[in-house]
């Protein structure tokens, strides 16, 4: 068998003295990111300093006080990206359309199941992103140990939790109308069991502060019922009703 040439046997450890390098390096910088971002406390001013903006520092974004670190969403969180104004900011609640005038870390004016849905956000960064420690600051004192505004926040939160469920069990009790859409014919409702009616959503009032309706199937002898409502223009006996 012929030997390899000698310009591979030179550069065969070459090369992999080069991998074992580069692979070395890229540890370290590894290293040196996780020990920077190790959770400890932080301060709206050093919040703002990691806004994406420097190619060479982490992103970071605060909700409710919990600081998580989402560079690897900086296609997102960069500059240029959708959600860059979030970046180096603490925040709980976003109005439509996102805009830094829609942003701040006040639960003040919102309603329990909205308070839930910031909660929930949370924990889904908690679960998606690396958590990098606490803003001192509404929800978490110089210590790190949480305020009465989170202990607030949270136990509203479970409260909505609760209300929800107690919701679903009650809206189960009445079967909900098939329902379609289209640009072309409009929205329609029906029943295969039943006749379509208009019901009050149990708890919303609790919920939202608001009072919302559904399309549920009653059957005739249930007709009676208080509360329900006939479609407009919808025949009281009809099992189909067009929105």
């Amino acid at each position: 068998m012929a030997s390899p040439p000698r310009t591979t046997r030179f550069w065969s450890p070459v090369l992999l003295g080069l991998g074992i390098l580069i692979a070395l390096i890229a540890f370290a910088l590894q290293f040196s990111i996780r020990k920077h971002l190790r959770p400890r406390l932080w301060t709206v001013e050093e919040l703002g300093l990691y806004n994406g903006t420097d190619e060479g520092l982490p992103i970071l974004l605060g909700i409710l006080g919990s600081v998580f670190d989402v560079t690897k969403g900086r296609s997102h969180y960069g500059p240029g990206g959708g959600y860059h104004h979030f970046a180096g900011r603490s925040l709980i609640w976003i109005s439509c359309p996102f805009a830094g005038d829609g942003l701040t870390d006040t639960l003040q004016g919102l309603s329990t199941a909205e308070v839930k849905s910031v909660v929930d956000w949370r924990n889904f960064y908690m679960e998606r992103y690396v958590f990098v420690g606490k803003l001192v600051g509404r929800y978490y004192d110089c210590q790190g140990n949480p305020t009465k505004h989170l202990k607030g926040v949270e136990s509203k939160a479970k409260r909505g939790a609760q209300l929800l469920e107690k919701q679903k069990i009650e809206e189960a009790k009445l079967p909900s109308c098939n329902s379609r859409w289209s640009e072309q014919e409009g929205g329609e409702v029906w029943c295969d069991n039943g006749y379509p009616r208009l019901v009050k959503k149990p708890g919303d009032i609790a919920l939202t502060g608001k009072i919302s309706q559904r399309c549920a199937c009653f059957k005739e002898e249930e007709l009676g019922r208080p509360g329900l409502e006939v479609y407009k223009g919808c025949d009281y006996l009809s099992k189909s009703c067009s929105v």
